[in-house]
This record gives C-alpha cells, sequence and structure tokens, in this order.
C-alpha cells in the first residue's frame, strides 16, 4: 500500500473520530440524532472524511472508497433532511436511524480494509485487497448492521408508542 499523504492522515483520523463517536452515541442514546454531543461530532466528522475521501486516489482513479464516500454523503442527506424537515410524517425518525446509521457500516468498510491491509506496519494482516478475509469481515459487518438497525428501529417504535401512552409489549 503507499504511504499516508497529509490528506490520507486527516481522514484516518477524522474517520476514527467518527467511528468512536457513533459508537458512543448509539451505546448512550440508541440513535444517532442532531441533539446529542456525540451525534453531533460524529455526524460532523463523517461529512468531512466522506468529503475527503473523495481527494484520495491511491489507485489512481475513481475506486470503491469513492463510491462508499458518496453513499455516506447521500445517506447524512437522507438523515438531515428526515431529522429536520418530517417529510415522511411519523417514519421520519425511522428514516433517519436507518441513513446514519447506514453511514456507521460505510465506514467499518475502508477502516477494517486499510488497518487489515497497512497494520501492522512492516507485516500487514492481509497483503491483497482481494483476499477472501475482507469479504468475511464485510459480511459480518453487514449483519451487525441488520441486527442492529433492528433493535434501534424496535427501541424507536417503543419510544413513539409509549410517549402516545399506548401499551407495547
Amino acid at each position: 500500500m503507499p504511504a499516508i499523504s497529509p490528506l490520507g492522515w486527516l481522514h484516518t483520523v477524522l474517520g476514527a473520530i467518527a467511528l468512536i463517536s457513533g459508537v458512543i452515541a448509539l451505546a448512550k442514546y440508541k440513535e444517532i440524532t442532531l441533539e446529542t454531543r456525540s451525534s453531533q461530532v460524529y455526524l460532523f466528522a463523517t461529512l468531512i472524511t466522506a468529503v475527503s475521501a473523495l481527494g484520495i486516489y491511491q489507485h489512481g482513479a475513481f475506486g470503491p472508497g469513492h463510491g462508499l464516500a458518496l453513499m455516506t454523503l447521500l445517506a447524512l442527506g437522507v438523515g438531515t433532511f428526515a431529522a429536520k424537515n418530517k417529510l415522511y410524517g411519523n417514519t421520519s425518525r425511522y428514516v433517519q436511524a436507518i441513513a446514519y446509521s447506514a453511514t456507521l457500516f460505510f465506514h467499518s468498510i475502508p477502516a477494517v480494509t486499510d488497518a487489515l491491509l497497512r497494520l501492522p506496519v512492516g507485516d500487514p494482516v492481509l497483503d491483497s485487497i482481494d483476499d477472501p478475509v475482507l469479504k468475511i469481515c464485510y459480511l459480518a459487518f453487514f449483519a451487525v448492521f441488520l441486527v442492529g438497525i433492528g433493535l434501534q428501529l424496535r427501541w424507536i417504535y417503543r419510544q413513539t408508542h409509549q410517549d402516545s401512552g399506548a401499551v407495547v409489549t
């Protein structure tokens, strides 16, 4: 793998901050919203990480990382639109949760890829982007995303219906 450029370092550091603050937001509040500090840090760091990814060309052309960056920006836009405009009515909070959680999933793909292809320095765990271990990692992160979003949507449903006085089992 090529050496990390200054933009790459900014991208990597902000990506790590985003991942940590996103996990904290989910652990503490069970959702990523515009209202909590950890979520705000997550969303800002994610925005800068995605934008900076568009300027990184390790392989000389548009690649999968750029596609993930664009998907992240789209998900950030959808989630923020849902949070601020309530255009989706009663489902706005669900749309926001799915969109923002998807950005965390999108972060995990390049994070695990770079970590396994770069670390430990000088003798990385994997030596090829085509290694099947990466596909297993991606599948595992996708499974965690699906389970996590299911739990999150269930929690939001219960929160919404408890506030209305309905009995939820």
